[in-house]
């Protein structure tokens, strides 16, 4: 299938850039951001909102993002909004897909049009598409693979493209925690931002926390160090034993691209030996996949996956629905769970699991993104969940 795009955001133009499907569909559409090709797996998200943030979560490393809302780049973008750590590197998403051309922006924070981001960030860009038949492909037929190339003069390798999508691997037993992680350790005190002060600073914290970095987002830390916190952050590498010596209050595992299993490998053993301390434990994310895997469950590949910024969840402990930002294309599968471990949150969707914690231990985790950044802001209760349980630790002690 060949798909012309929506030439008349782009008139007098003749494609420069293709979508490339791994069973050989081809989605033609403009160029936009960096020239250059890129492989990965192809997911949409249906946030209207937050497209810097979404496009440098390093969550997304290894995907092409199709959003589903029109109209992005509307609002620019800025270094403020960049949740990757390493303000260099480009670990976040590999590819973007949009339906129509990025207006200029029109918001006072806008230091740099989408496009100019783009570019400089390595982004490959392609828009002019039927971004809804897009997205109900992936509903029907799952999260393909593709290549999504962009080149001015409109010229391409077709069958060298369909060749590099079909043999992707895909990201089933893919360890991308790697290209992701902090290269040495640090700490943080940076907090959320406010209306008209911008960003804090924790000057007097209450707690040190070891937050282990497999691919984690700058909110997150911020949420952390707002709640009380000295977050050391650690290459997700780092063992139990050099953790531990920190002598923290309670250690955080952070979110991350992959599959859990495959990054499992070596992260697993240290989150058992975390767990038998008794030290209080917080998961999002990869985080939460990794401890359902530490405590005796499974996890399983989705068929598209959950990504956007309206997902309703319900908190099994208090009865009450929260709205979520959500990407994951893993789940703890719910049914391998053992009995030492209480499925704390579902999602009203599919009612996959979204939250677990062990009966015995202070330690628990969810699916979702409490921290998202610009929003929704219903699940922010998890960061004082776990200051809490820190914070009758030490009374304890």
């Amino acid at each position: 299938m060949t798909q012309s795009g929506n030439a008349a955001a782009w008139p007098d133009l003749k494609p420069t850039a293709l979508l490339v499907l791994a069973d050989g569909t081809v989605l033609e559409g403009f160029g936009l951001g960096a020239e250059g090709t890129a492989v990965g797996e192809v997911c949409f998200n249906t946030a209207m909102t937050g497209y810097e943030e979404i496009l440098t979560d390093p969550s997304y490393a290894g995907q092409i993002i199709t959003f589903t809302f029109p109209h992005i780049g509307n609002v620019g973008t800025n270094d403020e909004d960049i949740e990757a750590l390493n303000m260099a590197a480009t670990p976040g998403a590999r590819g973007v897909v949009l339906r129509a051309a990025i207006t200029d922006p029109s918001n006072y924070r806008a230091a740099r049009h989408l496009d100019q981001w783009l570019k400089a960030r390595g982004i490959v860009g392609l828009g002019g598409i039927d971004t809804r038949a897009l997205t109900a492909l992936i509903r029907s037929q799952g999260m393909p693979n593709a290549v999504i190339a962009h080149a001015a003069d409109g010229k391409f390798d077709l069958a060298a493209l369909k060749k590099d999508a079909r043999e992707w691997p895909g990201l089933v037993g893919m360890d991308l925690v790697p290209m992701v992680t902090s290269g040495q350790r640090f700490t943080w005190d940076e907090t959320a931002w406010r209306w008209q002060d911008g960003y804090g600073r924790q000057d007097a914290p209450e707690f040190n926390v070891v937050a282990i970095d497999y691919g984690i987002k700058r909110n997150i830390l911020r949420l952390l160090a707002g709640e009380g916190c000295k977050v050391t952050v650690v290459p997700a590498t780092t063992s139990a034993d050099e953790i531990l010596a920190l002598q923290p209050d309670g250690v955080f595992l952070s979110n991350g691209p992959g599959d859990p299993a495959a990054t499992g490998e070596y992260a697993v053993p240290v989150i058992r030996k975390i767990i038998e301390t008794g030290l209080p434990t917080f998961g999002i994310c990869l985080g939460h996949q990794m401890l359902g895997l530490a405590v005796g469950g499974t996890t399983v590949k989705m068929h598209q996956g959950h990504h956007g910024a309206n997902h309703p969840v319900q908190d099994l402990t208090t009865g009450k629905v929260e709205i979520t930002s959500m990407n994951h294309g893993f789940a703890v599968d719910k049914a391998s769970l053992p009995d030492h471990v209480t499925q704390t949150h579902v999602s009203l969707f599919d009612q996959s699991n979204c939250g677990i914690a062990l009966k015995n231990r202070p330690v628990f985790s969810v699916q979702y993104h409490p921290e998202a950044s610009p929003g929704p802001r219903d699940s922010h209760y998890l960061f004082k969940r776990f200051a809490d349980l820190m914070r009758e630790r030490k009374k304890r002690a």
